[in-house]
């Protein structure tokens, strides 16, 4: 009765142009390289760099492995190494998958320790 309705006009329609829907999506695309460049490329040269590793390994190498075992490779297999691992008069011969190695010794590092 004494409340009319109100109705909200539309508005004027303009159409995006080209280089304003850009500009919207600048913002994303550069957030999408600096992601590229700071963690994505480096983890892939990691990875390189590992795979080489691995692929060098032989019979006669001091290594490492991920579980914090230090050793020397006594055969290298498809998807395995043998590691030995001497304590005093012990030694004792462990069979790990290759990815457990994680770094490759300089010669002579185990005598040492």
């Amino acid at each position: 009765m004494f409340i009319s309705n109100a109705y909200a006009q539309a508005a004027a329609a303009t159409p995006p142009s080209a280089m304003g829907q850009l500009a919207s999506f600048l913002p994303i695309i550069l957030m999408f390289v600096i992601f590229w460049f700071l963690l994505i490329r480096p983890q892939m040269k990691r990875q390189k760099e590992h795979r080489a590793l691995l692929e060098a390994l032989k019979k006669g190498d001091e290594v490492v492995t991920a579980g914090g075992i230090v050793g020397e490779v006594t055969a290298v297999k498809d998807q395995y190494v043998s590691v030995s691992v001497n304590q005093g008069d012990t030694t004792v011969e462990m069979l790990l998958q290759k990815q457990a190695v994680q770094t490759v010794l300089p010669k002579g590092t185990i005598k040492a320790l």
